[in-house]
């Protein structure tokens, strides 16, 4: 399972690490970051994917060698990263390589099961989120609904979970997402054997001001710890709100949280 949320000037990718075929689970990382070094790190997108692993893996290929390809032609020669009409000339890249590989697949009888998500950030600091169905069409994700959810996790139990929690992008900004995201697979992994309990991979890319240049950085050992805490403290407080609902009723519930939220 990959949840991708925009978060600000910024997009967040956390994964799961389970990976599934038939009856068979394994461990398998789900999320990449694409950097090149040219004297310093130019930072330019986190790549993730659900579904047949070897697919998954050729992808990441191809938007990584699409971003090369770029990075050798302008952002190794000016430093920066790609401007927004950049972004969809190397979508548009991306997006042909995958249709023209999966319609191989399918000529050969095999129907390619995987799902591809790009993360990144232009150069005038815009969040940038598309998806790659298995017919390796890109859908922008950024604006409308600004998250994306990767797996059979999604229909398990993520997107309920988000539709529970009212999540509108530019509505909850102050939420901790990363707590959130890391809070979805937790509680998906309990009852979709197919998701692994959260383990720690999460990449953050966004646009820092100070430097006016895109970062991209790990979830820290230190903040994993509190996340996990955290998640076991709030799916508490959960079962703690519906009992209390029930014994002294949603009216008084409500007047009271409203108290609590002045």
């Amino acid at each position: 399972m990959v949840v991708a949320l925009v978060w600000g000037h910024g997009v967040l990718v956390t994964s799961d690490s389970r990976a599934s075929g038939g009856f068979v689970f394994h461990e398998e990382r789900k999320i990449k970051p694409i950097y090149f070094t040219y004297g310093k790190e130019l930072y330019l997108a986190v790549v993730g994917g659900s579904g047949d692993a070897a697919l998954v893996k050729q992808g990441f290929s191809v938007v990584e060698l699409a971003f090369k390809s770029w990075f050798e032609g302008i952002g190794s020669r000016e430093g920066r990263n790609p401007y927004s009409a950049e972004v969809e000339d190397i979508v548009s890249s991306i997006e042909s390589k995958l249709i023209l590989r999966y319609r191989n697949l399918r000529e050969v009888g095999l129907d390619p099961e995987v799902n591809l998500l790009l993360a990144t950030v232009t150069q005038e600091g815009e969040p940038k989120l598309y998806v790659f169905d298995n017919r390796g069409l890109a859908q922008p994700m950024h604006e409308n609904p600004g998250y994306a959810l990767l797996g059979k996790g999604a229909l398990t139990g993520g997107l309920l979970l988000l539709r529970l929690l009212d999540y509108r992008p530019k509505e909850t900004w102050e939420w901790n997402l990363g707590l959130l995201s890391a809070f979805i697979i937790d509680v998906v992994s309990e009852v979709d054997p197919s998701v692994s309990p959260f383990l720690g991979e999460s990449y953050l890319i966004r646009y820092e001001e100070e430097s006016k240049r895109v970062v991209i950085g790990p979830l820290k050992t230190e903040a994993y710890k509190e996340y996990k805490e955290s998640i076991r403290k709030r799916k508490e407080l959960i079962k703690q709100l519906w009992n209390a609902a029930e014994k002294h009723g949603e009216k008084a519930i409500e007047e009271k949280l409203k108290e609590v939220l002045k």
